[in-house]
């Protein structure tokens, strides 16, 4: 039976250089360069202003459990393609997106050490990144609870400001996940509530997702 702590991955030198396969207990212990998948969602709303959809974890993850991060995201299997990858949307999401319809921003890598579940870890991934402009509203998503604990949208200009450090916080409204049960939810989030990242990341996909709703 896979749990998620035995699934495995493909492993990677610090080059690139594939070493072979690693459980997520493993990689994540030894610090295993792996690849991961981004997309992150984002909204026209009616009076024409952008709105970046951004999820909760949930507070059981073992990375960054309760951090405010990508709209979907998730490791590629070992063997799996990015283009097979994109099943993490409908599965975090309930969403069905051809991987056609992403618009390609780029790959990144990341660096990350922390404590989560009373273990340490070290987090090295290679990601491949994307947007989507979607129509949805956070409250017609369906959110696998164990995974996503929120789904909340922000203004794209406003959130760009707050990880430029020109805004202490931004209000974010959408839903949280309770028992089983989406409620309506309103937070004010701060920079330092996401998932620990260059804040230039955030900035430089925000933009990107801000220009590519507005072309909509």
């Amino acid at each position: 039976m896979t749990t998620p702590n035995n699934e495995l991955f493909d492993i990677y030198d610090g080059i690139g250089n594939p070493l072979g396969t690693a459980s997520r207990t493993e990689v994540h212990e030894q610090g295993h360069w792996h690849q991961t998948f981004h997309c992150w969602l984002v909204r026209l709303d009616g009076d024409g202003r952008v709105k970046i959809l951004f999820q909760r974890r949930s507070d059981a993850k073992d990375t960054n459990p309760g951090g405010y991060d990508i709209t979907a995201a998730g490791h590629l299997a070992a063997g799996e393609t990015v283009e097979e990858a994109v099943r993490e949307v409908e599965e975090e999401l309930g969403l069905s997106v051809p991987f056609d319809r992403l618009v390609y921003y780029g790959n990144i890598r990341e660096e990350a050490e922390g404590e989560a579940q009373g273990k340490r870890y070290i987090d090295r991934e290679l990601s491949h990144v994307y947007g989507f402009v979607t129509e949805q509203l956070p409250r017609d998503f369906r959110l696998q609870e164990e995974e996503v604990a929120g789904l909340y949208e922000a203004d794209a200009l406003r959130l760009i400001a707050m990880m430029e450090g020109y805004e202490d916080s931004v209000e974010a409204e959408g839903i949280e996940v309770k028992d089983g049960k989406a409620l309506p939810s309103r937070v004010r989030v701060r920079a330092s509530q996401f998932v620990s990242r260059d804040y230039a990341y955030y900035v430089g996909v925000f933009r990107f997702l801000h220009g590519l709703a507005a072309r909509e």
